[in-house]
């Protein structure tokens, strides 16, 4: 029999490349939970059932927990901007929605002796303050000042791993597993994420000239980037050989500075840019690097550079033009 996987906040841009593979692969049966509030509904095979709604609807969350064997659940606020703008409905989203997902998962395993399988995804936001690059898995989770509304996601990330962690270590799960993904990125990837605002900014400039672009911080930031199609190989190799109980980055151990990113989207559409720094965001850190090497300890190989990913991305940004009204 096929196994039945659920995918909470499926039609997003990870949980849909997710759902995609998994269908494609035609050994589950995928369905998806979701509001459709950021989620897009083109991007989702015709052949996946889908539950429509709100993850903080625990009627729906139940019924989609009941039929799946196994769980990922991606269904967050996404994007910096976004969540800091919103920290209340970020906190909401984030803590009823494991909250309701764990309930639903405890009553199946007491009432009707059906233990589900949860791949929590948090967030490379968890290490908010890495004191080690590239950060292994086990460092402290530090919040530096939960005054600051950005960490609402953080935290609520966070939160979501202790939570679904005690959930499999009281043996109310048959397996549960963290992965911590850092700055995924390719084509239909959304706005609120920094390489699709480069490539919107550096579009707008022109051609024949030598254009300032103002960036957060010195320029000297540092990110690590990975692209789609290895990120979801990252998810997969964690569904089939992940360990129970364990955390997992999921990324690319290329560290990346902004200036230098922003230099390589400006070669790429023909531009030249001069980087003005400006003050970097409260609660920005300056570097981020995960270590992947549990992961590959899996057999976990990524395939895509930066400089490749980046092809595919800002051709996709360039043919498809931000519609603002």
């Amino acid at each position: 029999m096929k196994k039945n996987i659920l995918i909470t906040g499926g039609a997003g841009f990870v949980g849909s490349a997710l759902t995609k593979r998994l269908v494609a692969e035609d050994e589950y049966n995928v369905a998806v939970l979701d509001d459709f509030s950021r989620g897009k509904q083109e991007r989702l095979p015709t052949d996946c059932l889908v539950f429509r709604g709100d993850i903080c609807d625990l009627t729906l969350v139940a019924a989609a927990v009941n039929w799946a064997d196994l769980i990922w659940h991606l269904a967050y606020v996404q994007g910096t901007q976004v969540f800091t703008e919103n920290p209340a409905q970020t906190a909401k989203v984030a803590l009823n929605g494991l909250t309701n997902l764990l309930n639903c998962c405890e009553e199946e395993a007491l009432w009707h002796s059906s233990f589900k399988e949860l791949m929590i995804v948090s967030s490379s936001e968890a290490n908010n303050k890495a004191p080690k690059i590239p950060t292994p898995e086990e460092v402290e989770l530090v919040v530096p000042d939960p005054r600051n509304p950005r960490f609402a996601y953080g935290c609520g990330k966070i939160m979501s791993e202790v939570a679904g962690l005690a959930y499999g270590h009281a043996g109310l799960l048959s397996r549960v597993c963290v992965v911590r993904p850092h700055n995924i990125y390719g084509p239909d990837a959304g706005e609120e994420h920094v390489i699709p605002q480069f490539a919107r900014r550096i579009l707008d400039m022109f051609e024949d000239a030598i254009n300032p672009m103002v960036i957060q911080g010195s320029g000297l930031e540092t990110r690590s980037f990975n692209y789609i199609e290895d990120a979801v190989n990252g998810l997969l190799t964690v569904q089939n050989y992940g360990v129970n109980g364990e955390i997992y980055h999921v990324g690319a151990q290329e560290e990346v500075t902004m200036e230098h990113l922003a230099k390589l989207i400006a070669r790429y559409y023909d531009r030249s840019i001069e980087i003005m720094p400006s003050e970097l965001p409260k609660g920005s850190p300056a570097r981020r690097c995960p270590d992947i090497s549990k992961l590959k300890a899996l057999g976990y190989r990524p395939t895509w550079s930066l400089a490749n990913g980046l092809v595919p991305t800002l051709a996709w940004y360039e043919s498809h033009p931000l519609v603002t009204a």
